[in-house]
């Protein structure tokens, strides 16, 4: 049995600016950089939890680690088939040590981590810039992003006055070129009225979705926004909460998927491929990770092979970083043929002690 070693390197980035939800605010993130090592190779995953997105708390995280550290020794093979057994109480830690594993077999095996996970996974993905709060968007910053290459710009609702919201939205709007649009995001800020009312509002402006319109994402109401609305509705922290998921039943068009909420980058593939064979939209996003949970679901998002943008672009609000993060040209990342997920640590070693 080839030996295994699983080592948990905690860390804490502070944000450049706060990260604002109608839900909670963040001003830095926290976890621990997952590291497999067998055979003189390395692979790398990242536990960040986020229980207002649908993950466990930190403590959960941190004894769910401790449970597959000690696990080690009986190899990647018997961890990943571990791993595969449904449903996960502990998403982020489960996730960040499948990952860790992967990248570690993509190395071994001289693949492109997206190639592991599927043999005709394309190089290049598109990306959304991601605005912050609408109460708070300038038009330099959509400035700013249309001159970078992107074409879908996200904005989170819920924080300020609707009344204000959609004077920044309408001024963004007027400054886009044909073929982009702004990707909302409501973070259950609305009841169904409020949901309504937004959506007529929005109805002229070039949108491409709104996340999580409901406060209380009630199906019923949900289908009766989707189908009075000109663009997309979308899933995402909601869908934790939907032990049974099922695409096909699902009330509206897209679904917004987390690896780190799943509970792992085969998961979640496995989800998306359902998806889309059941006519839904699928975009995968970060939730605000270090460069290597950045790097994971970005290969990720190529295995899946959809068109959206996915919401990827992120890094730039860490105010620091455990390695460099995918780069981003005109709106698109392109991945590299080298093996594994692309995450380097930096200086090569992994920041912060192990524990």
């Amino acid at each position: 049995m080839t030996d295994l070693r699983l080592l948990l390197h905690p860390y804490r980035l502070p944000l450049r600016r706060p990260w604002r939800t109608a839900r909670d605010t963040l001003a830095e993130r926290t976890g621990w950089l997952v590291h497999a090592e067998a055979d003189g190779a390395s692979g790398f995953g990242d536990c960040a939890p986020l229980p207002a997105a649908g993950t466990e708390t930190a403590a959960q995280a941190a004894q769910r680690l401790a449970h597959w550290r000690a696990r080690a020794g009986e190899g990647v093979a018997a961890l990943l088939a571990a791993l595969a057994i449904e449903p996960s109480a502990t998403p982020a830690a489960d996730c960040a040590v499948e990952t860790a594993l992967l990248d570690l077999c993509a190395r071994q095996r001289g693949l492109p981590l997206r190639r592991l996970l599927h043999a005709a996974a394309p190089d290049q993905l598109a990306v959304n810039a991601m605005l912050g709060a609408a109460g708070t968007l300038h038009t330099a910053a959509v400035e700013q992003a249309l001159a970078a290459g992107f074409r879908v710009l996200k904005v989170k609702l819920g924080t300020a006055p609707p009344a204000e919201e959609l004077a920044r939205l309408e001024a963004a709007a007027a400054l886009l070129p044909a073929g982009a649009a702004l990707r909302l995001d409501a973070n259950g800020a609305f009841d169904a009225t409020s949901a309504a009312a937004c959506i007529a509002e929005v109805a002229g402006l070039p949108i491409d979705c709104l996340e999580e319109p409901l406060a209380t994402p009630d199906d019923a109401a949900l289908a009766h926004l989707q189908a009075t609305a000109p663009f997309s509705l979308a899933l995402d922290e909601s869908l934790a909460g939907r032990p049974d998921l099922h695409p096909a039943r699902l009330p509206v068009r897209r679904l917004v998927l987390k690896p780190a909420v799943v509970g792992g980058l085969r998961r979640t593939l496995r989800l998306a491929t359902q998806a889309h064979a059941a006519g839904r939209e699928v975009v995968l996003t970060s939730l605000v990770e270090s460069a290597a949970g950045l790097w994971a679901t970005a290969q990720l998002a190529a295995a899946t092979g959809g068109p959206l943008a996915h919401g990827l672009a992120t890094a730039d609000w860490l105010a620091a970083d455990l390695g460099a993060a995918p780069m981003i040209d005109a709106g698109s990342i392109m991945l590299p043929e080298a093996p594994g997920s692309g995450f380097m640590a930096f200086d090569d070693q992994p920041q912060g002690p192990d524990t």
